[in-house]
């Protein structure tokens, strides 16, 4: 199609995308589609939309998957219609709350929430899940919170579905953070399971202790031999928040004092 470079380039903005981002996402779906074709040059996408040049149907097929365009607002592209495709549905808006029913974006969001996650009970300890083919760059790895493990709750809910650099497992010193949104989160492996949290190691680094959220209301639990009896298995890049209904632990009553006035 001639003469769309203008509303491509008015599409991505929409979406917040770089020419970049644009290219590397590209780049997976050629890998998940098993055609090379389907790669998307940030250099040549430039030149597309700032000189309006022809592009073949495979490369618009790509760029709207990527773009969440409909076949309707494609056709509004050609010139010499009516139609505002600076001005689409509102589903391809990236920065305002949606309710996604199909589509590339309903797609997207089951691999990475399965239905499953939803419809059924979160399990009892964190869990890994299957990664995700051509989706998610093989370094990044997904975990779900089980619902025992309320050790950074409230900032993750047990429930919650947490991606993982397994790239970054060094801990990091204290003096590399400064609060608790910048302090890093770490996924961990012992031989009684996984587990999510802060973490301090002792002068020596001889020892590892798990670091439950201020907030949390559970306590410190978790002390191992540092690369002996527990492994780092990466930094917490991301979360999918959820809240489960949990049981609330009953508090004693207080006994009034004998000596109040």
């Amino acid at each position: 199609m001639l003469g769309i470079g203008r509303d491509l380039r008015a599409a991505r903005n929409r979406m917040g995308f770089t020419l970049q981002e644009v290219e590397e996402f590209s780049e997976q779906l050629a890998q998940r589609w098993g055609n090379s074709k389907y790669r998307v040059s940030g250099s040549w996408l430039d030149r597309i939309e700032l000189h309006n040049r022809a592009l073949s149907a495979i490369k618009l097929i790509v760029l709207s998957f990527i773009y969440n365009l409909t076949p309707a607002h494609i056709l509004a592209m050609r010139p010499g219609t009516d139609s505002n495709p600076s001005d689409p549905d509102p589903v391809s808006v990236p920065n305002c709350t949606l309710v996604i029913t199909e589509g590339p974006l309903a797609e997207h969001a089951k691999r990475w929430l399965p239905d499953a996650l939803i419809v059924n009970e979160a399990p009892e300890n964190a869990t890994l899940l299957d990664p995700i083919p051509g989706l998610l760059p093989p370094h990044i790895k997904r975990a779900i919170i089980g619902r025992k493990d309320r050790n950074m709750e409230p900032m993750i809910f047990p429930g919650s579905v947490i991606a993982f650099d397994s790239t970054r497992r060094s801990i990091a010193h204290r003096r590399e953070w400064h609060n608790e949104f910048e302090r890093p989160i770490y996924i961990l492996f012992a031989r009684t399971g996984f587990y999510c949290g802060f973490c301090e190691l002792d002068r020596k680094e001889e020892w590892l202790t798990l670091v439950p959220h201020m907030l949390s209301p559970e306590p410190r639990k978790g002390r191992w031999r540092y690369r002996k009896e527990i492994e780092v298995l990466g930094t917490v890049t991301h979360i999918s928040s959820a809240r489960l209904q949990l049981p609330v632990r009953p508090v004693a009553p207080i006994e009034p004092s004998s000596t109040a006035a």
